[in-house]
């Protein structure tokens, strides 16, 4: 079954219509008829299961069927902040992150970020962020779509951590692997804060400044990785060790 975002959610028995690209690729390319069935996701937890009831150029009308909870979102709150990349990298994470289940993504400039975007560049990248992460949803089937966090400073990164149960910092000059720094098995962990650096790592004291404000560091392994592999890396790990991945 094929799926289409939707920007509104609705109850069994109503009807929507889809325009724009989505009413073209039904129509020309999928040549999908009244009758088919559609399936649709509201980027905020829900599919519905929908019949087309018309087609029409520019314009498909369909009737939901039935709605359900996603089963296809981690049970753990992820939230990625990333020292800013060079832009073609920061388009690659932002998709594979997507797909990976994380919920939020933060850019940040850190000492040594190399890419120092003004404010009307920023402005336009996160904007095409945010389709991004839209389009990745469609393909990876999730429920929710992966929250855009302004670009903020490394001061400001480390105050939006407050309320996550576990704060990491993933280090290269970290040699103790993250399972020595996880809590006990009783403590509960819903949302996990965790950062990452630019090409050219973290700067000591941005590691001293991250540890006063409650952060454990982590290795990823004996090996240097780049910058968008450890991002990856680090959140599967996650994901394998807090979400569904196990």
């Amino acid at each position: 079954m094929r799926y289409f975002f939707i920007e509104n959610g609705g109850s069994t028995g109503s009807t929507w219509v889809i325009t724009g690209s989505d009413a073209r690729h039904i129509k020309t390319v999928l040549r999908l008829k009244s009758g088919d069935k559609i399936g649709l996701f509201d980027g905020k937890g829900f599919e519905y299961e929908a019949e087309i009831v018309d087609v029409s150029t520019g314009r498909v009308t369909v009737a939901v069927i039935r709605r359900f909870p996603s089963t296809a979102e981690s049970p753990v709150q992820i939230t990625v902040a990333q020292g800013f990349l060079k832009e073609k990298k920061m388009d690659g994470l932002v998709r594979q992150l997507s797909e990976l289940g994380i919920t939020k993504w933060i850019p940040f400039i850190a000492e040594r970020s190399i890419s120092r975007p003004d404010k009307k560049q920023l402005s336009a990248r996160t904007r095409r962020w945010e389709k991004i992460s839209k389009e990745a949803v469609k393909q990876c089937k999730r429920g929710c779509i992966m929250e855009i966090g302004d670009t903020v400073s490394f001061e400001e990164i480390l105050n939006l951590s407050q309320s996550a149960d576990l704060k990491i910092v993933f280090w290269e000059d970290e040699f103790q692997p993250l399972k020595a720094e996880l809590p006990g098995p009783d403590d509960k962990i819903n949302k996990i804060y965790v950062l990452l650096g630019p090409e050219g790592g973290f700067t000591e004291p941005e590691i001293e400044r991250a540890r006063a404000r409650g952060f454990v560091t982590a290795s990823l392994g004996p090996r240097i990785l780049r910058a968008e592999t450890a991002t990856i890396g680090a959140c599967v790990l996650l994901q394998h060790l807090f979400g569904d991945m196990r």
